[in-house]
């Protein structure tokens, strides 16, 4: 598939740049959960045209190659056509049809298009939606338009040269001079009406950017960031093309009209509540505003009720925003979703180190109430046992069954691969409460003037580390179990999880080096990065969404959590080997990949409906350059304690942002690595 995106916009479609509606994937042009173009399908003379070449000229343009018929070394191409499409707004395609003979040509070019305005996940299962859709053929245009009840869609077809437009598609008949050249643009635009009948996204700021503004705007994002210069070819790639992903995932939301950052390509080109705050996380060095930004809109959206259909709970930081027409209707419990019980500590947590970096205590005392709601909401509804643990449990008819992290249904297991019932407090969300106590006493101490209550944070830290030590260690393996389930019992498979106990810091220091070896062991370290769970578990699969399967942001998260450790060579070891990894990638590490062992594959193995860009695998090799060149602010600076493989040579990182102003980081490849 071959994608563009402009924010939460995006068209996927095949190497000829053709769109038909696919079991498989949800081809097509989306905005804001809806497919506006469900059938793209351009002929010559009633032919299907083939690719030569795709030109990713940026992310929000593409270039096609085509010509009639399958391309031979033998026969010359009498035509030959090339798509030009883009999105700033709306989508727009130019049309050029290229004449090869000495001759003159008469052909019949067509544009088959349909529009079935699905929403994203009834386009995935190929669902039909409730309402009407209508064609109409006014003059040269073509519109679509569904409507229920006093909802409406529309896509609106165009052309700069004359067509013969019916309810179908477009058709041009032309006539080419001999090595003639013709031309036309196509423009389609999705139009959502409101309550006055005005496209509701009139009001977003930027929203019809043209390309040259995208272009001038995507270099001065690149310019802004630190310049990185490096021996590690893989390095450099992989650190350009996430910076550029994550500009492709920025888009300005309906109502908060600060800039957000998506979740990833197809199927999360939304807010979503712990990859957007994960990535703000990853980010902070290079560019903090997605982690301003992030933080408040997180805040705005906070839960304020009880509210079952959506799992909202007051203090309760949402898990995503769908704008599809199913959350509307109430379909699905997904407009704004509070399903998860890691977003709410992730809050705190990223609250209080975008302060250390960047200074900016204002926002800190902006945002105390909802710090203090999140808190309390760890001690109140979150304790669904009252044992002082974080747990979840299904409230929401169709929501999530795990809201951790790895929140898909078989992603909880025990080694024989049993599910535990409901509810299960997983030991990362323990871990995460850990940090926001932490984290959230030295708020209180430094900026909110309540020196009792940072007291009491730290005591219940101090408290939930050593119950938490008592309870979720398993003796006999030396590890952290992956949960406790209703009884109080451990949930004993071995799972990548226990990395983040590290990045929390709740892991007691005597524990720490069996967590380490364990993590780097043949069980869960695959070669190319350490698997979501390890081989030997009942439900371990290689190519299991979070049974198996290696993820970049997990792994990031790791790697910072071995580092705050002091095992240097071991996150080394890992941030190597997803360097190396994005290689296989074009640069763009995707959200997951196969787990095989590196020595069946020798490359990493695509996993199957990856998302590509994802956001906090984009934010994962600068949460990388963070480990290796030991960044951290520190009591107002910034400390510089460079670990570098060998294999990676030099590293510079030039006009790294912070309340420091701007500072250069330099590291040497003198990490020698020992055989695993």
């Amino acid at each position: 598939m071959v994608s563009i995106l402009d924010g939460n916009t995006f068209m996927l479609s095949d190497a000829r740049g053709d769109v038909d509606p696919s079991p498989d994937y949800p081809a097509g042009l989306f905005a804001w959960d809806t497919r506006f173009i469900s059938k793209w399908v351009l002929t010559v003379d009633g032919e299907r045209l083939n690719a030569l070449s795709v030109d990713d000229l940026q992310y929000f343009e593409s270039r096609f190659f085509l010509v009639p018929g399958e391309p031979t070394h033998y026969v010359d191409a009498k035509t030959s056509v090339i798509r030009h499409r883009s999105l700033g707004g709306r989508f727009e395609e130019r049309l050029t049809v290229l004449n090869h003979r000495d001759e003159p040509a008469v052909l019949t070019v067509r544009v088959e298009i349909g529009c079935d305005f699905a929403d994203l996940f009834d386009a995935r299962e190929a669902r039909p939606r409730p309402g009407q859709t209508t064609r109409t053929v006014e003059g040269d245009r073509l519109r679509f338009c569904h409507q229920r009840n006093r909802h409406v869609t529309e896509t609106v077809i165009s052309s700069t040269e004359p067509a013969e437009v019916d309810e179908d598609g477009l058709t041009f008949r032309i006539e080419l001079g001999a090595h003639g050249t013709w031309s036309t643009t196509l423009q389609a635009i999705g139009i959502i009406r409101g309550a006055e009948g005005r496209d509701v996204r009139e009001s977003v700021r930027g929203y019809t950017e043209t390309r040259p503004e995208k272009r001038r705007e995507l270099a001065e994002w690149l310019a802004r960031a630190p310049q990185l210069t490096c021996d590690s070819e893989a390095l450099q790639r992989t650190y350009r093309r996430s910076m550029i992903d994550l500009a492709a995932l920025q888009y300005i939301g309906l109502t908060s009209q600060v800039r957000l950052t998506a979740a990833g390509l197809p199927w999360y080109m939304t807010l979503f509540g712990r990859h957007s705050m994960l990535t703000g996380y990853q980010t902070l060095p290079f560019v903090p505003e997605i982690a301003r930004h992030t933080l408040w809109v997180m805040a705005l959206l906070q839960g304020g009720r009880i509210d079952d259909f959506r799992d909202e709970e007051p203090g309760k930081i949402l898990h995503e925003i769908r704008y599809g027409e199913p959350g509307g209707f109430e379909e699905q419990p997904r407009t704004t979703y509070y399903g998860a019980a890691d977003s709410t500590p992730l809050f705190v947590i990223l609250l209080d180190e975008y302060e250390q970096w960047t200074g900016d205590a204002e926002t800190v005392r902006q945002f105390e109430f909802e710090a203090r709601a999140a808190l309390t909401w760890l001690d109140t509804y979150g304790d669904l046992m009252g044992d002082g643990y974080v747990w979840y449990e299904r409230r929401a008819p169709g929501g999530l069954e795990n809201q951790g992290w790895k929140d898909s249904w078989d992603a909880i297991s025990y080694r024989d691969g049993r599910m535990p019932g409901h509810p299960r407090a997983t030991c990362e969300l323990q871990g995460y409460a850990y940090d926001a106590k932490i984290r959230a006493a030295r708020l209180a101490r430094t900026f909110w003037n309540d020196p009792a209550f940072a007291d009491q944070l730290i005591r219940e830290a101090e408290e939930l580390k050593a119950r938490f030590n008592r309870d979720f260690w398993i003796a006999d393996g030396e590890y952290y179990a992956l949960a406790l389930d209703a009884e109080g019992g451990q949930v004993d498979a071995v799972a990548s999880n226990m990395g983040h106990l590290l990045w929390s810091g709740i892991v007691s220091e005597d524990r720490a080096p069996l967590v380490a070896a364990r993590l780097l062991g043949d069980e869960l370290f695959s070669g190319w990065g350490v698997r979501t769970l390890a081989r030997g578990q009942q439900r371990y699969n290689p190519v299991g969404y979070h049974s198996g399967a290696v993820w970049p942001s997990d792994n990031s998260l790791i790697t910072l959590g071995l580092r705050r450790y002091g095992f240097e060579e071991e996150a080394a070891r890992i941030a190597l080997t997803m360097i190396e990894a994005s290689r296989y990638f074009e640069g763009r590490l995707p959200e997951a990949f196969a787990g095989y062992d590196r020595s069946m594959t020798r490359y990493p193995v695509q996993y199957p409906g990856a998302c590509s860009p994802f956001a906090s695998s984009a934010g994962t090799p600068l949460a990388l350059l963070r480990s290796l060149l030991g960044l951290l602010p520190h009591e107002g600076h910034l400390t510089i304690v460079p670990a570098v493989p060998e294999e990676l040579g030099r590293i510079e990182l030039i006009g790294i942002p912070g309340r420091w102003g701007r500072i250069d980081a330099f590291g040497h490849g003198r990490l020698r690595m020992t055989q695993p």
